[in-house]
């Protein structure tokens, strides 16, 4: 039997030697043997045979160098070939194709002799005849024997790359991906194909499998080992954007085609126009989320779309999310197009560019481009759609219609989005004034109610954290957000419910902070959250109820702590004067009658009052307690709790509570982990005003203490402790030991005194020549010495 490789060899000689001969005189005749020799070379190399490594014995030969001369030798000197000589180059490229396939010794061969950066230059040569002036939605105009060395060009390119990382890093070097992303655009435009006025099946064949060998050998070069090399860069996002608008109207509302929607190829071409849509976005998805300079191009193209590469993508992505839809053509596919598995890729593509738009709005320096700062923009067209967005879903919910799914993602990425950019109270502002005047629509109950769906929930929540967070304590943030029904909508929400705490824990921290920023100096919020609003009295399920049994039976740190951090702000806002300014100690006093105004005030110190009596409580002192003896790693935290227990004690009912709790075994065994570090809050006391305390350096964490009291005497001491404690905390627990010595006596005090009066006589010592902070921390614990005296 013959040997087959002996065959192969001898078509590689006749190739030699007709290089040979082409070298000192060309004829049609030799370049005509050229292509058949290559043909059955080519054809001989397409399957691998288990006996003889025929690729690796070729692979020793100067084929591969004979093969790039040959190619260099017909393009005759220019870009692009002769039609007389895309047959030979063809035939070349299949045998080059066949070569490297499954071998890395040939690739590198090819990469040596710099074939591949040849074949680069070839595709950008073919990129330039496109004439950009052309409707982008025609393909490029080429024979049938173009399209094919362009076809199988890319072949080389793909089975040069696959698993192969030197030809990957080498193309992506030379900037191939963008060559074939800018070359499919032009062979293959998504559903252009549905306008061709002369429909050749064999052309659209080749056009479509060169455009699935393209996205092929773009995943290859995406998947390089080395993640910094990226295959595609900003100035490639025009071209990833394309995909898009054949998915949205006009583009997709034509019933006519150019193939009959029974044929084979009617379906291979939705298909491969849904490829190129999922493709697309993969790639946008994936290089907003890992390239900064490409959040920050499509931000800029925005605003200035002929100032920076990326140009309109981000429009053309809002637009499909908006407008983009099904084509009408999928519903005269037959029934094995599998119609639901389309529709799901298609929501998937959504769903991808909904992550990079959000992206977008979260990088630090794309606000500037997406928030028009200028007073009359009202935060400007970016701005303007989302809450647009926002709106509609509220308002085809209201009317009971529209595409609930549809406008829910846009919902969904709205919420997020600007959630994203609120991070200023001037921000906040613009959202919650005219034209926007947001507030309302956030309270809907659409947007947060048992039924919404949790994605929705977790975005409007979370805007609404960011909004509320943005103004400072007290401010008309807050109030616009409480005049529209926010808290009770919230609580209404079914957030807090025990049967969400498996799956929306995020959303329950979103939430608790929503209400905590709103309550924060602000008494009518706080009320709304302590009392029931149907008929003003106490019940079992206000907001504060839901928040306290949540944060007793979770067994999450944040939870706890930041649950807890709303009774800290619902006791100082009650606790702070009444709302004609009177201190606590007179709020009862009688209130003269007889105008609406003083009525209603009468009606307002009233709730007050009534909700003081809700928190004067077993389980709100217990909380405070926990929240100061579980904390001692975050020093803010726990002067928030002495500032929340102070203040129940200047009550003679809060007082023997507080002591109670201060002494009650801590519930927990095991230290907690490690929960976020809290934000900045300022503290106050009964006995004049502290600063705001910033949280210290932390050193590591306390000895886990038994009782909140324990906690209280390891800051009195600040010596042994890992955590730095500032005198402001230390001063304060000494305000809170005065309060108890005023508002509550008998053995349990006793205990306290006895225990806490030897701490304090050795600080009081340790501090006799202070100054500054460190003196006046002195006073105060000589002020509390003095009282117990």
């Amino acid at each position: 039997m013959a040997n087959p490789s002996n065959g192969l060899l001898l078509l590689e000689k006749k190739l030699s030697e007709l290089l040979t001969g082409l070298n000192d005189a060309e004829t049609d005749d030799a370049w005509q043997q050229v292509a058949t020799t290559a043909q059955v070379l080519a054809n001989g190399l397409r399957d691998k045979d288990d006996s003889i490594d025929n690729h690796s014995i070729l692979g020793r030969t100067p084929l591969i160098q004979h093969l790039k001369s040959l190619f260099t030798l017909a393009l005759h000197g220019s870009t692009i070939p002769d039609s007389a000589y895309t047959s030979p180059i063809l035939e070349i490229l299949r045998v080059s194709a066949n070569l490297c396939m499954d071998h890395d010794d040939n690739r590198a061969s090819l990469l040596n002799a710099g074939f591949l950066q040849a074949l680069v230059s070839l595709l950008d040569a073919y990129i330039a005849v496109f004439d950009s002036s052309s409707d982008s939605h025609q393909p490029l105009p080429l024979s049938l024997s173009h399209l094919k060395v362009i076809r199988t060009a890319v072949g080389v390119l793909l089975n040069a790359s696959v698993g192969y990382d030197p030809v990957k890093v080498k193309l992506i070097s030379i900037d191939a991906g963008s060559t074939l992303l800018k070359l499919n655009s032009y062979i293959y435009p998504p559903g252009a194909w549905r306008f061709s006025s002369s429909p050749d099946a064999e052309e659209w064949q080749i056009r479509n499998m060169l455009s699935a060998w393209v996205w092929r050998t773009l995943m290859e070069l995406k998947e390089v080992k080395d993640e910094s090399r990226q295959p595609l860069s900003a100035k490639d996002l025009p071209f990833l954007t394309i995909s898009l608008t054949a998915y949205t109207p006009p583009h997709t509302s034509t019933s006519s085609t150019s193939f009959p929607t029974h044929s084979e190829m009617f379906c291979e071409l939705l298909q491969t126009d849904l490829d190129s849509l999922e493709e697309s976005c993969t790639f946008i998805e994936s290089l907003s989320l890992d390239v900064e300079e490409i959040r920050l191009s499509l931000a800029r193209g925005f605003r200035n779309p002929k100032d920076h590469p990326a140009g309109s993508s981000l429009r053309f992505i809002l637009d499909f999310l908006e407008k983009g839809e099904y084509p009408s053509l999928w519903a005269n596919a037959p029934n094995d197009f599998d119609l639901p598995r389309k529709q799901k890729a298609f929501d998937m593509c959504k769903a991808a560019l909904i992550k990079t738009v959000v992206e977008v709005a979260g990088e630090e320096g794309a606000e500037r481009s997406l928030w028009d700062e200028s007073e009359e923009a009202v935060g400007g067209e970016f701005v303007a759609r989302m809450v647009g967005w926002l709106k509609g879903y509220v308002s085809d919910m209201d009317a009971g219609k529209g595409d609930f799914f549809h406008r829910a993602d846009l919902a969904i990425c709205a919420s997020l989005s600007l959630g994203n950019l609120t991070r200023q109270e001037k921000n906040a502002t613009v959202l919650l004034s005219l034209p926007h005047t947001l507030a309302p629509v956030l309270s809907s109950q659409h947007l947060l109610s048992p039924s919404t769906d949790i994605k929705v929930k977790h975005g409007v929540l979370g805007l609404l954290k960011h909004i509320a967070q943005a103004g400072p304590p007290g401010s008309d943030i807050h109030d616009i957000l409480g005049k529209a029904g926010l808290i009770q909508r919230i609580c209404d929400s079914d957030v807090w419910d025990e049967r969400t705490d498996a799956m929306a824990e995020v959303l329950q921290v979103s939430a608790i902070g929503v209400v905590k920023h709103m309550c924060n100096s602000n008494v009518d919020n706080t009320i709304s959250l302590v009392l029931s609003p149907a008929t003003e009295t106490l019940v079992s399920l206000s907001g504060l109820s839901l928040i306290l049994a949540l944060v007793k039976r979770t067994d999450t740190v944040t939870v706890k702590s930041e649950g807890t951090r709303v009774l800290v702000n619902v006791v100082k806002s009650l606790w702070s004067g009444d709302i004609m300014g009177t201190p606590v100690a007179t709020m009862s006093s009688p209130i003269a009658t007889g105008t609406v105004e003083t009525v209603l005030l009468a009606g307002k110190d009233r709730k007050k009052k009534e909700s003081m009596k809700a928190v004067l409580t077993m389980q709100c002192a217990t909380a405070l307690a926990s929240l100061v003896g579980r904390s001692g790693q975050y020093p803010l935290l726990v002067n928030e709790g002495v500032v929340a227990l102070t203040l129940l004690s200047t009550q003679k009912v809060g007082a023997p509570l507080v002591l109670r709790a201060i002494l009650a075994p801590l519930p927990f065994e095991n230290p907690p982990s490690s929960a976020n570090p809290p934000s900045a809050s300022t503290s106050v006391t009964t006995d004049g005003s502290s600063p705001t305390i910033a949280t210290p350096s932390t050193r590591g964490r306390l000895p886990l203490p038994k009782t909140t009291l324990d906690m209280f005497i390891a800051v009195l001491k600040n010596v042994d402790n890992l955590v730095n404690f500032q005198p402001e905390v230390r001063i304060n627990i000494c305000s809170l030991f005065n309060q108890l010595g005023r508002n509550v006596s008998g053995d349990e005090l006793d205990k306290v005194k006895d225990t806490v009066r030897p701490v304090l006589e050795r600080v009081l010592e340790s501090l006799q020549d202070a100054t500054g902070k460190e003196e006046m921390l002195g006073k105060a614990v000589k002020k509390v010495l003095d009282t117990w005296a």
